[in-house]
């Protein structure tokens, strides 16, 4: 995969043939931030990834912040949808899940406080085009 680029699914087995291509791109210590209205697939997209490294109670951490999986490789899963304040992620110990070079890192609506966002981190946008359409725009940020 090749950065920037966009590409454009027409169902959920599209998304997650998709979702299955960019994690070809992952390893540990990787953060992806993932951007978009709600209802277009952000949590979706994770569980696809999830899913193929053998984690299959990945969902929404909305109201717990963060949820914590342990499977091929450790995953933390971020949502900063109800996040009031940016001191609340100082909180919660983001700077500590951020330092752990093990894990891989998902961020669901990161836009909301990119101050606290690493240099280095990969950035998906999602947009509905139609009832199971979406575009997806890949970043890579060094």
């Amino acid at each position: 995969m090749d950065f920037p680029c966009e590409r454009i699914s027409n169902s959920e087995e599209e998304t997650k043939q998709l979702a299955l291509e960019f994690l070809t791109e992952l390893k540990s210590g990787d953060v992806v931030v993932l951007n978009g209205e709600l209802g277009t697939g952000k949590t979706f997209f994770i569980k696809k990834i999830t899913e193929a490294l053998g984690i299959h109670n990945a969902n929404s951490p909305t109201f717990a912040l963060v949820n914590e999986y342990e499977g091929d490789l450790r995953i933390y899963h971020f949502d900063f949808y109800r996040i009031n304040k940016e001191a609340e992620l100082h909180d919660i110990g983001l700077e500590d899940y951020l330092a752990d070079n093990e894990a891989i890192i998902f961020i669901e609506w990161g836009e909301l406080f990119q101050n606290v966002l690493p240099k280095k981190r990969f950035e998906i946008k999602i947009e509905a085009t139609g009832n199971e359409h979406r575009k997806f725009r890949f970043f890579k940020f060094s």
